[in-house]
Order: C-alpha cells, then sequence, then structure tokens
C-alpha cells in the first residue's frame, strides 16, 4: 500500500508545519490508496460487464459492435479514448480495446435500477469490511437518469467515484471465485524477545459474485493483457489478467492512468492495483507500473524456491 507524494515517518513532528500548509494538490498526509477517491475511467468496465452479463445471462458473449471512434446518440457523443477506431468487435473484444461507444451502447439498454443494485453489492456507497481509515466509493445513478447520466456513467465517469483499495478488494474477488475478503495490514505481533502474541488470519467477508461471473470477467481480464490495452503485462514469465483506465476529471488536465489486475491467470496469488494522478494512459502509464510490482514478486518467490 503505497502513497505518493508522502512524508518521513520519523521527522513527522519537525516537519509538520510545512505538511500542513504545503500545497493541497500535494496532500502528503492522504493515504490515497484508501482515502483518495478517483473517476474509474474504463475500470468501471468491470461492473457494466457484470451487470450485463446478469441481465443477458445466455447471449451476453454474443453482443457485437462497431466502433467507429464516436458513439453518438441525440445530441450526445462518446468518443473513445483519443478517437480510435476500433471496427467490428465481439463483446470481448470491446471489453479488451476498452471501447467508450461499446459500453455506453450497453449502459443505454440495461436496467438502471438493477445496475445500481449490483453497485451496492459490490459495496459503492457502503461500508468496506476494513481497519484502517478509508473513504467510502460513490455510485449515484437513479433509474430514472437521463441519457447523458447512463452513457457517462457505464463508462465510469460521470460521478461515479472509485478507491484504489475498493477496486483492488473487487480484483481480488474476481481472483477468488467471487469471494471478497477482509484486508488486513498486520501479519502477526511479536513479543520483543521474539515471540508471537498474536496471529491473524485471512477471512471472508462474502460472495458478491457467482463462481462462474468470476471466471467470466476472469477470462475477459486476461484478454485485455493477450489483446488489448494491457499489453505491457505481456510476459513469458507469468499469465497476467487485468482491466486498464484512463478517467477524466477536469477539462484541460490529463487523465488519470488506472490498472487493475492479478496474476498468475489461472492461479492468482497477487492483486494490483495502481493509479497515477493526471498520468494519461492506464495502458501506456499504469500497467507498466503494475508489471514492475508483478516482476518483482515473481522474482522473490522463484528466489524463495531455491
Amino acid at each position: 500500500m503505497v502513497s505518493r507524494p508522502a512524508f518521513d515517518p520519523n521527522t513527522l513532528a519537525a516537519d509538520w508545519d510545512s505538511l500542513i500548509a504545503g500545497d493541497s494538490a500535494e496532500a502528503r498526509l492522504l493515504n490515497r490508496a484508501a482515502q483518495g477517491v478517483y473517476p474509474p475511467g474504463s475500470v468501471f468496465k468491470i461492473v457494466t460487464m457484470l451487470a450485463y452479463m446478469r441481465e443477458h445471462r445466455d447471449t451476453w458473449a454474443d453482443t457485437a459492435f462497431d466502433c467507429g471512434g464516436r458513439f453518438r446518440h441525440g445530441d450526445y457523443t462518446i468518443s473513445c479514448y483519443h478517437g480510435n477506431v476500433h471496427g467490428p468487435q465481439t463483446i470481448s473484444q470491446a471489453f479488451a480495446n476498452s471501447c467508450n461507444g461499446a459500453f455506453a451502447s450497453l449502459g443505454l439498454s440495461m436496467n438502471r435500477g438493477a445496475m445500481k443494485d449490483l453497485a451496492g453489492q459490490l459495496l459503492f456507497n457502503a461500508d468496506l469490511p476494513l481497519s484502517l481509515a478509508y473513504s467510502k466509493s460513490s455510485y449515484s445513478m437513479e433509474a430514472d437518469a437521463g441519457d447523458w447520466e447512463i452513457l457517462q456513467t457505464s463508462i465510469g465517469q460521470g460521478s461515479t467515484q472509485m478507491t484504489p483499495i475498493h477496486t483492488a478488494m473487487i480484483t481480488a474477488a474476481i481472483a477468488n471465485g467471487g469471494v471478497l475478503m477482509k484486508p488486513y495490514v498486520v501479519d502477526r505481533v511479536e513479543s520483543v524477545a521474539g515471540q508471537e502474541q498474536e496471529k491473524f488470519l485471512p477471512s471472508a467477508y462474502g460472495s458478491i459474485m457467482t463462481q462462474e461471473e468470476a471466471g467470466n470477467l476472469a477470462g475477459l481480464m486476461r484478454q485485455v493483457v493477450t489483446e488489448g490495452t494491457g499489453s505491457a503485462l505481456r510476459t513469458d514469465a507469468y499469465p497476467a489478467a487485468g482491466k486498464t483506465g484512463s478517467a477524466e476529471f477536469e477539462t484541460g488536465k490529463e487523465t488519470h492512468a488506472w490498472f487493475t489486475g492479478f496474476a498468475p491467470a489461472a492461479d492468482p496469488r497477487i492483486v494490483v492495483t495502481v493509479v497515477v494522478e493526471e498520468g494519461g494512459s492506464g495502458g501506456q502509464v499504469a500497467a507498466p507500473v503494475a508489471r514492475r510490482i508483478f516482476d518483482t514478486y515473481f522474482a522473490g518467490q522463484q528466489e524463495k524456491g531455491r
């Protein structure tokens, strides 16, 4: 759990005045991993995809879309990132390519009440099973939402906000067959003599999706890496799965870069979620950061095995 810019806890008292008087954009005392809330951009397409799967359980995989770079609905236009033209796509290809037009179209076709119910099941606007200070992720689209709100929400824009740790928890549930685990920070407490005083063990919060749904999402996230925007994670060392995002938040500023994913894809051991504020493309900026974390983790595992 890393948050930048940070501060040195060893000199906190001496640095206090400068920390609280610093540039508000730095917010060095804010734990961005748990308390930072951001528009999720295309990372939210995981949620939109799950909602669509539930509404079309037997036919969702047969859905196709022809992307011309821009999706027009009435007076509204939704563009793919940098106007990319994806052409004819299956739904899995649209997910891999992070096609805004395809997912905006899905949003218009779906039941908004069911979408809000799903957001609640995934713990938006709700307490998380966390013992550290955190912010709640927010989802506000109602059943009677207007077209522009639907278009924006379906692609992770509008008023939707997520924290990195909540995103990581949902990603971990996908990797874990649908079961959401309770994050914990301390593994054990030892005395000065090295004797174990207390041990903390993994515990489950509960199932937030079926095993089949989790498997389907995991397969789509694998294609993001093998065929789509997550190509920075392609490696022979381990198979990764994930989702990238490039989230707009203020006119004239660069997008926040997102990546969330896990590896190995078929037998997950580690989840990584990255947000780079005003970083630009999730695939080009956040995914390479995640790649370095994965590389370091698996190199360490190999070293332990020798």
